[in-house]
């Protein structure tokens, strides 16, 4: 049975559009776990543009599921890995200008540098996923480093705006979720995910958790986090 896990970035968008001290994405995660969430999500960016290193120390002392660390693998975000000591690092890409991740990263280009990411993470007990897109290719050389996981970038399928795409994206994440679980990899999904698009993935059972954050924290501001979270939580159930 899949898993969710919310990820609270724009709690953390919201607080700081005002500069201030609220809302707090330390709050919003504790009531996605009450409300069933398996897990909490955040993304330190380089430039900070939401969560900060506060957020995530105080997550780490919060969290009772699992905390999952979205970052670049640079030398400063592994060090603050290694010190905060997430349960899982997913790996992605990133740029300044981008308003979020536009894909997944490309291990066939930076192979040798993701590869010693993967080695120190693992090193230090903290279990590494990668982020990238439904690329059987891809999905290869996430293995050959030593991955522990894959989280399927779903945003062309989420983003396509007619039946022929929607149906040829799709069949490229079956297709990377069924070569992800066959070269033994935990295979995870995720961007762009909503109340509707999550209902495509009924009976692709090879994906063991769906990362979700801006549907959900779109429709907590109308229904609150506990609704929101039991709502995905529902549907993911159900598939």
């Amino acid at each position: 049975m899949a898993q969710l896990a919310v990820n609270v970035d724009h709690v953390a968008t919201l607080r700081n559009a005002r500069g201030i001290n609220y809302p707090e994405p330390v709050t919003a995660a504790v009531a996605a776990e009450t409300a069933g969430a398996d897990g909490i999500v955040v993304h330190l960016r380089e430039d900070r543009r939401h969560i900060n290193e506060r957020d995530v120390r105080l997550l780490r002392k919060i969290v009772q599921s699992k905390l999952i660390l979205e970052m670049a693998a640079t030398t400063e975000m592994l060090g603050i890995a290694l010190d905060i000591k997430p349960d899982c690092v997913t790996l992605v890409p990133e740029k300044r200008e981008e308003l979020t991740t536009e894909g997944g990263l490309d291990l066939i280009t930076h192979q040798n540098h993701v590869r010693e990411a993967v080695a120190t993470l693992k090193n230090a007990g903290i279990d590494v996923c990668i982020f990238i897109d439904p690329d059987l290719d891809q999905i290869k050389v996430a293995h050959k480093i030593d991955a522990d996981m894959i989280e399927i970038h779903t945003g062309a399928f989420c983003d396509a705006t007619t039946r022929v795409q929607k149906q040829r994206e799709f069949f490229r994440i079956v297709d990377a979720a069924k070569i992800g679980t066959k070269l033994k990899l935990e295979v995870n999904a995720g961007h762009g995910i909503c109340y509707n698009t999550i209902k495509a993935f009924k009976g692709l059972s090879e994906i063991s958790e769906f990362s979700i954050g801006h549907s959900i924290i779109a429709r907590a501001i109308l229904t609150g986090m506990d609704q929101a979270v039991r709502d995905m939580k529902q549907l993911i159930l159900a598939l």
